[in-house]
Formats: structure tokens, C-alpha cells, sequence
């Protein structure tokens, strides 16, 4: 008997039918010995529809409740999943997230897990019932209502599944696992059967879309099998797990985030501390600077180039050029019309000329690089939004068309 935690997106959940579904997968687990918990997220654009209700009757509403209206999406999706699968025979009881033991910080709609007692959940599953969980939500030490973020049903289920010691999590979505690039963008992009953490890491921080990244950093703290799977084929999904070069590849995948901007400051003194100076002024406000390039400096003077979230572009420019006289920049510059285009691979490290081959790729297509940063399993390139499309679709061509 393994136990098996099984996390289902919105999509997966969003009508009548699709829930029937997703009760037929558990209850399928269940009926080959296993002990199942099932993680859900809210059903469709149900989380979009709470906020456009909540903008009706406050454009301001505090955090806090905030949190209490959205977590009641996943709590939907929980209670109709357990009379589905009440209605097909089977014994089930729906948790949300504070009943399941999820203990979070007191950080309103971006809380992070501090830990799952889940005593509640060993309890029921002792009672051979299959435990329906709603993701995305916990509870702070006030007793508070809190969801987690972007990517919190992902979340969530790791962490249950770390507190539980299971033998697998697999997460459920409308795509049939992690392929080398975006199937919807480059169709002949090949599914992988297996990927290590690292990578997956990578990926999912550098646009991929299929696992947020806290849940695989949460995965591989606690050495949690993950796997990617498809609720609608059930085809063998993609195992995300410790090892290197599972697929014998250089290159893993191929990813693009178009949600970049580019910040130049332009003539900084060319001092100590200036650096500091600028990016802690980043850093309290919480703006994550990704890749960073630095003028050799002249007459005194050197520029600062990065990139940061385009949603968090307003605000930088704003703090940057409300200190542009104690920082001591001639100007700056923001641009938001770029993306960032990235290969992954935990075999790129031991292997010469993998760079070369992607600058060829982009060179070959016509595609000027405007910035490039580097890693053991990475290299990111920032290039014209217009060219995103383009590129991605080359590199995969030089990498795994051959």
C-alpha cells in the first residue's frame, strides 16, 4: 500500500463533468489499495470572478479579507469533489487547509508554509477514507484565514505530501507533463519522462508554467517524488526527482518569460557602495533583480544595467528616481518590450560549445542579444519581446531537431 497525494488544477475541476473525472482518477487509486489525499485549486476563473466581486463593493478591501474570500474557491471545489466521489460509493471527508493542519505566516496573500500538522489527515486516512484538501490556504499564528500566492495549490500539496512522508505526489493539469518547450508554441517539442529538481527549478522560475517554482524548491528540500501528469489522458506523465541527465541531454528545455523589463542606469559615480546603494533600495521593497551587467568604468562614471518583473517596472522607476540625487545617475532608462529566452540542463556544465550553439540558433534567425547571464544549469539571453516567439523556436530547432 503506497500513500499518494494527488493535486488537481483549476481546469481540472472547472465543471460537472471534469469533476466527476477527477473523482473517477482518486477513487481508481484508492480501489488499488492506496491511501489518497487530493489537493484542489478553485474551479476555472472562479479566483478572478471573487476578485471582480470583491472591486465591486471595495476597490481598496484589506488583505486579510481578501484571503477570506478567496480561499472559499478552493473550499467550493473541495466539498463538491467529496460528494462526488460520495455519490460513486466511496467513503471521503473534504479539509480546508486550517482543519488539514496548514500553519502559514502572517503575510496576507503571499503566506508561506511554516509547517503541516497533519494529524487531522493521518487520522481520516486511518479511517480508510480518501481526504479531499483544499489548497492555496492556511491559517497565521492570530488564527487568520491566509493563501499562499501564485502557485499555492502546488504548494500546498507538496508540503502535505512532505509532512506525510508519501510515496508520491502527482500533480494533475491539462498538460501530460514537462516537454523541452512549450507545446502550444513549438509543436514538435518532445515530452520528457523524467527531469531533476534543479531543472525543473530552473524552468518553472524562467517562464515554464507547468509547477510553480516554490513548490519544487519545497520538493527537493524534503526529497519528494513529483510527477506531471494529465487528468484528461492519464498518460505516464514526466517524474521530476533527484539524478542528473535523466535524459541523456545537454539541453533539458527551452523556456520564455515575457514578463521583463530592462533598467538602465545610466552614469553612476564609479565608487564603492554604489551598487548596494541601488539594488537595497530594490530589495525593501521586495523587486527581484534577475540578471545584472556592469560597464567598465570611465571618467568616473559606469552604468548599471538589469531586469526585474515588468510588473514591478512602475514601481522601480518611481524609487529609483525619487533617490536619483543621492544615488548620483545622469539618467535612466526602463524597458519593458523585452523577454527573456532561456535553455536548462544539468549536463550543460560538462559540456563545451552549448552557448555557441544557442547564439547561433538566435544569430541565424536574425535575433540581436541585448543581455546574457549564465549558470552551471542555465543560460538566459534578453532579447526584443517581438522576437520571443522566433527564438524559442530556434534554439528548440538547433537543440532537438536533429
Amino acid at each position: 500500500m503506497s500513500l499518494i497525494v494527488q493535486k488537481f488544477g483549476g481546469t481540472s475541476v472547472a465543471n460537472t463533468e471534469r469533476i466527476f473525472n477527477v473523482a473517477d482518477i482518486a477513487t481508481s487509486a484508492y480501489k488499488e489499495g492506496n491511501q489518497v489525499v487530493v489537493v484542489v485549486s478553485a474551479q476555472g476563473d472562479t479566483t478572478d470572478d471573487l476578485i471582480a466581486k470583491a472591486a465591486e463593493i471595495n476597490d481598496r478591501p484589506s488583505k486579510r479579507e481578501m484571503d477570506v474570500l478567496l480561499s472559499t474557491g478552493e473550499m467550493i471545489s473541495m466539498s463538491l469533489l467529496a460528494m462526488a466521489i460520495q455519490k460513486m460509493g466511496y467513503p471521503v471527508i473534504s479539509l480546508t487547509g486550517w482543519q488539514a493542519g496548514v500553519e502559514t505566516d502572517i503575510n496576507y496573500s503571499e503566506a508561506r508554509i511554516r509547517k503541516v500538522t497533519a494529524e487531522r489527515i493521518r487520522s481520516e486516512l486511518d479511517r480508510n477514507r480518501i481526504v479531499i484538501v483544499a489548497g492555496f490556504q492556511g491559517i497565521n499564528k492570530q488564527d487568520d484565514i491566509t493563501t499562499l500566492g501564485r502557485g499555492g495549490s502546488d504548494t500546498t500539496a507538496v508540503a502535505i505530501a512532505a509532512s506525510l512522508d508519501a510515496d508520491l505526489c502527482q500533480i494533475y493539469t491539462d498538460v501530460d507533463g514537462v516537454y523541452t518547450a512549450d507545446p502550444r508554441l513549438v509543436p514538435d517539442a518532445h515530452k520528457l519522462s523524467a527531469i531533476t529538481y534543479d531543472e525543473m527549478l530552473e524552468l518553472a522560475s524562467l517562464g515554464a508554467q507547468v509547477l510553480h517554482n516554490r513548490s519544487v524548491e519545497m520538493a527537493k528540500k524534503y526529497n519528494v517524488d513529483l510527477e506531471v501528469i494529465s487528468s484528461f489522458t492519464r498518460n505516464p506523465g514526466t517524474k521530476v526527482k533527484e539524478g542528473s541527465n535523466m535524459e541523456k541531454m545537454n539541453v533539458s528545455g527551452v523556456a520564455r518569460d515575457n514578463n521583463c523589463a530592462r533598467v538602465a542606469i545610466i552614469n553612476l559615480p564609479d565608487e564603492p557602495g554604489v551598487a548596494f546603494r541601488v539594488f537595497s533600495l530594490l530589495s525593501k521593497r521586495k523587486i527581484n533583480v534577475d540578471i545584472i551587467l556592469q560597464s567598465v568604468g570611465q571618467d568616473h562614471h559606469k552604468s548599471i544595467t538589469f531586469t526585474i518583473p515588468e510588473s514591478c517596472a512602475e514601481e522601480a522607476e518611481k524609487v529609483l528616481r525619487e533617490n536619483q540625487e543621492n544615488l548620483g545617475f545622469e539618467d535612466l532608462s526602463v524597458n519593458t518590450a523585452v523577454a527573456k529566452v532561456s535553455i536548462v540542463g544539468a549536463g550543460m556544465a560538462s559540456n563545451a560549445g552549448v552557448a555557441a550553439k544557442m547564439f547561433e540558433a538566435l544569430a541565424s534567425a536574425g535575433i540581436n542579444i541585448r543581455m546574457i547571464s549564465t549558470s552551471e544549469i542555465k543560460i538566459s539571453v534578453l532579447i526584443n519581446e517581438e522576437d520571443s516567439d522566433k527564438a524559442v523556436k530556434a534554439i528548440h530547432a538547433k537543440f532537438f531537431n536533429v
